[in-house]
């Protein structure tokens, strides 16, 4: 994606504007998530000084599949939260059960096709 593709994300592309706003499986791991962000971060400004600095396009395709595997390896450990937490509660309380597999079905086909 490029800078251009990203700005122009919207919340509606992200996902469905009427979720609950409350706690999130990931609360209790927010701050260990953020941790690991931050260290997505720091290698994808890293990609940047590779291209900046001429580097050798396998090395910075090494660097590449990397961050692109520490986003998946992310994405999946909020996937499980998502399951364990907001789905299971849907579950057990009986109510939007069915919206909530359909939208962790859909997270999971997003992250299918990436």
């Amino acid at each position: 994606m490029t800078t251009t593709e990203a700005d122009q994300v919207t919340p509606e592309a992200v996902g469905p504007a009427d979720h609950e706003h409350g706690v999130h499986g990931y609360h209790k791991q927010k701050d260990e998530h953020l941790k690991r962000l931050r260290r997505i971060e720091g290698q994808i400004r890293g990609l940047q000084r590779m291209v900046d600095e001429d580097v050798y396009c396998i090395d910075i395709l090494t660097q590449v599949s990397a961050s692109t595997k520490a986003l998946q390896s992310f994405a999946l450990q909020l996937l499980e939260e998502h399951l364990r937490h907001c789905v299971a509660e849907a579950a057990s309380s009986g109510e939007g059960i069915d919206a909530k597999v359909e939208e962790a079905t859909k997270a999971i086909a997003r992250m299918m096709r990436t």
